[in-house]
């Protein structure tokens, strides 16, 4: 048996705009290759338009492949026998909150999905409650969902997709639309759900959510053009920048002392390590 949950293979995949005429064909993914471990936590990073979000919807069989394949605990996306099982195995998490909540009660819309599945009722009771208490939304069970804040929407979604027990949660810039409280709560609950076992993939703008992964993959211009931890990913910061991407605040603090011609290692990227740096550098002063 594979330990990667998620094999992609030479992936391609194009929109078609039929409102044009002829129709205008646009390639997104050209030749994507990348396999996910179970349990692993990916951060999936690229420019608007580099096709991050587009890879997304092909691991969730809502894109199939144009030519190559993906493969979800081995099961090919294009054959639709396995389109209900995939997703039922890997859950998807949007960036608006307010498009994936549906009903007028927390709890309700948590358990929206599992009484569509036709999970037995008091199975449900106890997954909606498993899941809110995971989110810390418990206390918010019988509240309206238009009353809470960005941060505590975005947790009843995931509420809403752990319910589900999927294997895999792909997170499509879920803290795009939150404050820093709310991004903090949602990045919370992320990593405590990968330390139990759930596979994450997190496609953020965000370099510091990005550094918190095990591993980050950058995508332009429809391929993978970095693989690497985090630390050696963001080490390149010319490189970074050159694909219009950011490094950590932290990163880009030790890049330019290093170019003032301070000892300092670009491979720094949380505060508390370039905290410690720095006092290092001032006590030599």
């Amino acid at each position: 048996m594979s330990e990667n949950f998620i094999e992609i293979k030479d992936l391609r995949f194009s929109y078609i705009n039929d409102l044009e005429e002829p129709p205008v064909k646009t390639e997104v993914l050209k030749g994507v290759t990348l396999n996910i471990k179970k349990g692993e936590f990916l951060a999936v990073l690229g420019h608007n338009g580099s096709g991050k979000s587009t890879l997304a919807k092909c691991i969730n069989a809502i894109n199939l492949p144009e030519a190559g394949g993906v493969f979800v605990d081995g099961m090919d996306t294009l054959d639709e026998d396995n389109l209900l099982p995939i997703r039922q195995r890997v859950g998807m998490v949007f960036q608006n909150p307010d498009n994936q909540i549906v009903a007028t009660i927390v709890e309700e819309d948590v358990a929206f999905a599992l009484e569509n599945m036709g999970v037995d009722p008091a199975e449900i009771r106890r997954r909606v409650d498993d899941a809110l208490k995971t989110v810390g939304m418990y206390e918010y069970r019988l509240h309206a969902p238009h009353k809470l804040s960005g941060g505590q929407k975005q947790r009843v979604a995931i509420a809403g997709v752990i319910a589900m027990r999927p294997d895999c949660i792909l997170l499509d810039e879920p803290t795009a639309m939150l404050d820093p409280k709310g991004r903090d709560e949602v990045m919370r609950t992320v990593k405590m759900l990968n330390e139990q076992g759930v596979t994450i993939v997190l496609i953020t703008h965000y370099m510091e959510e990005a550094a918190q992964a095990e591993r980050v993959v950058v995508i332009d211009g429809g391929k993978v053009v970095m693989d690497d931890i985090p630390r050696r990913i963001f080490a390149q910061v010319e490189k970074m920048k050159e694909l219009g991407l950011d490094v950590p605040q932290v990163t880009e603090l030790a890049w330019e002392l290093q170019k003032a011609g301070y000892d300092i290692s670009t491979e720094i990227i949380t505060e508390d390590e370039c905290v410690a740096k720095l006092a290092e550098l001032l006590g030599g002063v």
